[in-house]
C-alpha cells in the first residue's frame, strides 16, 4: 500500500509532496524527503523491535508526523491504527485493550493509555534519518490497517482493512475527483482524520500531485485566502466546512480552482447554491463509511442530479437492495456493496458474528437507505437505525447515552441529532430528573468520558421519556421535545 501511494517519488524528487500553510508561511516536504522520511520511519519501527504484521498505535496530533508515521509503518509491514486527537484516556484505554499493539506511537499531548510501549514524538521524528526499511510487499488480501468506526452496539467497532484497499481509491481519481498530475488539492481536515489522509493525502501522491494542508488553528473564514494564494485547484472539506467558509468572510476570487469535494455528510442543496454563486465552481459529493471506501459519488465528468448523490463509482459493485435481492429501479431499499468490492473491509475485527450480520449473501448491507434511477443515479433517504453524524464522524446514541446514564440527578436519558437550524444537525441529549440540572455540570461531567465531537451540544429536561409497548426508548420521538434551539452552542 505504500510503496503504491509513492511510487511517483523517484521519478519527481524535488516537486512538493506536501505543503503545511498557514496565512504568513509554508511548510514543504518534497517527495525525496517524504520517500526517505516514510522509509526512515519504517526502518525505525522494525529496529524497535516491531515484526511484520504487528499492531501500532497512532496516537498524534494534527501535524505532519500523522501520515509519515502511518506510511512508515505499512511500509514496514506493520498494522498502523490510526485514531483522533479528541479521544479521552478511557477510551483509548479500551482500544489498547482490544488491541493489544506492539507500539503507541504517541505525541505527549495527546490522551493516552498504558499497555504498550511508547515512542515519543521526538524519538518518532529523529526515525526520519534511520536506515530505511525496504518496502515490505506481500498478498494484498494480508491485513493493512485496522480503522474505529461507532456501532449499533454503542461501542466503537474495529474495522479491519487489507491492502488492496488502496487500489478500491484509484476508482475515486476519476469517478469523484477529476484528480490530475498537476494538481494542487487542499483538503481542510486534520492530518488525523481518515478523511485528510486518503483524499487529502495519499490520493494526490498516488498520482504525484501536490497536497495542502492548512496549519492547525486555521479559522475557516481564512481559508479562501489560501485557497487563493497558493494556488489550488481542488478543496476537499465536509460540508460544516464550506457552510462557515461562507458565512464568516467574503469569498476571494479563485481562479486556480476547478471544484471542490465534499464528503462525510450530507452536502445541503442550500450550502452548494450558495458556494456556486460566490466561486462560481461546483461542489462533488461522496458517499461512503468506515467499512468500505467511498464508492458512490458525483464527479466532473458526471455530475449528481438535483438531490442525487451520484452513481456508482466505474469498477464497484452496487446495489439497493429489498428482501435479499436487488429493487426494481424506483424502489428504495438498503444500499449495499458487494463482497467483491476492493474497498470492502475484510471484516470486524476478531468478531466473525458480528460480520457475518452485516452480510446478506455476497452483500454488504451498509445500513443506509437509498433509491436507485433509470440511469444508475442514486438519493439518499437516510439511515436505517439510530446513528448520528457529527461533523462527518458517526457517533452511536448508545454510547452517548452510556457516558451520561451515572451523572448525578439524571434518572433516564435518550440522545439523537435534531436540526438546529436549517441544514444544521447536532447532538442533544433529553434527560430525565427530579428538576432541571446545570447544564454546565452535564458537560463537565460528560467531558473526561467522550471525545468532543461525541459530547451533546444541549441538553433538555424532559418529564419523561418517549417509550414503546415494552418499555423501550422510542429514540425517534425526541426530536418532538426539541423546541429550544437556541440552547445549542
Amino acid at each position: 500500500m505504500a510503496a503504491h501511494v509513492l511510487a511517483h517519488a523517484d521519478a519527481i524528487p524535488d516537486k512538493v509532496a506536501v505543503s503545511v500553510v498557514d496565512q504568513t508561511d509554508a511548510t514543504t516536504l518534497t517527495y525525496a524527503a517524504l520517500k526517505q522520511a516514510v522509509l526512515g520511519t519504517g526502518g525505525g519501527l522494525l529496529a524497535a523491535g516491531c515484526v511484520p504484521g504487528d499492531i501500532v498505535l497512532l496516537r498524534l496530533g494534527n501535524t505532519i508526523d500523522f501520515p509519515i508515521a502511518y506510511l512508515g509503518a505499512l511500509a514496514a509491514g506493520l498494522v498502523p491504527v490510526p485514531t483522533s486527537a479528541a479521544l479521552t484516556e478511557p477510551e483509548v484505554a479500551r482500544i489498547v485493550t482490544e488491541l493489544r499493539p506492539r507500539l503507541i506511537l504517541r505525541d505527549p499531548h495527546v490522551a493516552s493509555a498504558p499497555g504498550a510501549p511508547e515512542i515519543r514524538l521526538a524519538t518518532l521524528n529523529a526515525l526520519r534519518n534511520h536506515p530505511p526499511a525496504d518496502w515490505h510487499m506481500g498478498d494484498p488480501e494480508r491485513l493493512g490497517y485496522i480503522i474505529y468506526t461507532s456501532g449499533t452496539s454503542g461501542q466503537p467497532r474495529a474495522v479491519a482493512h487489507a491492502h488492496r484497499a488502496i487500489w478500491a481509491r484509484q476508482m475515486m481519481h476519476d469517478g469523484w475527483y477529476g484528480l490530475r498530475r498537476d494538481d494542487v488539492l487542499m483538503h481542510a481536515g486534520a492530518f488525523n482524520w481518515t478523511y485528510t489522509l486518503g483524499t487529502g493525502l495519499m490520493d494526490p501522491w498516488s498520482v504525484g500531485a501536490t497536497a495542502l494542508i492548512p496549519a492547525p488553528g486555521t479559522p475557516p473564514e481564512a481559508l479562501g485566502s489560501l485557497l487563493s494564494a497558493h494556488g489550488a485547484t481542488i478543496f476537499a472539506a465536509a460540508p460544516g466546512v464550506y457552510r462557515q467558509m461562507l458565512s464568516r468572510a467574503e469569498m476571494p476570487g479563485l481562479p486556480a480552482l476547478r471544484h471542490g469535494l465534499s464528503a462525510g455528510e450530507k452536502l445541503p442543496e442550500t450550502t452548494l447554491a450558495s458556494w456556486r454563486a460566490s466561486t462560481g465552481t461546483d461542489i462533488f459529493e461522496a458517499y461512503g463509511m468506515s467499512e468500505c471506501s467511498t464508492f458512490i459519488s458525483s464527479s466532473p465528468a458526471h455530475p449528481a442530479k438535483l438531490g442525487a448523490l451520484g452513481q456508482p463509482q466505474a469498477g464497484r459493485h452496487i446495489a439497493i437492495l429489498g428482501d435479499n435481492e436487488p429493487t426494481p429501479r424506483g424502489t428504495p431499499g438498503t444500499i449495499a456493496v458487494h463482497r467483491s468490492d476492493p474497498g470492502l473491509m475484510r471484516a470486524y475485527l476478531n468478531a466473525p458474528n458480528e460480520t457475518a450480520a452485516r452480510f446478506s449473501g455476497d452483500w454488504f448491507l451498509t445500513g443506509d437507505i437509498g433509491v436507485m434511477d433509470e440511469d444508475g443515479q442514486i438519493t439518499y433517504l437516510g439511515r436505517n437505525d439510530d446513528m448520528m453524524n457529527a461533523g462527518g464522524y458517526r457517533v452511536s446514541p448508545l454510547e452517548v447515552e452510556s457516558a451520561l446514564a451515572d451523572a448525578p440527578g439524571v434518572t433516564g436519558v435518550g440522545v439523537t441529532q435534531v436540526e438546529a437550524k436549517t441544514g444544521v444537525f447536532i447532538i442533544a441529549a433529553f434527560y430525565t430528573s427530579p428538576a432541571p440540572l446545570d447544564e454546565r455540570d452535564l458537560r463537565a461531567y460528560v467531558e473526561p468520558k467522550l471525545a468532543r465531537y461525541k459530547q451533546p451540544r444541549a441538553y433538555i429536561h424532559v418529564p419523561m421519556l418517549p417509550a414503546g409497548a415494552n418499555g423501550k426508548l422510542v429514540r425517534r420521538r425526541l426530536p418532538l421535545f426539541w423546541s429550544q434551539p437556541t440552547k445549542a452552542n
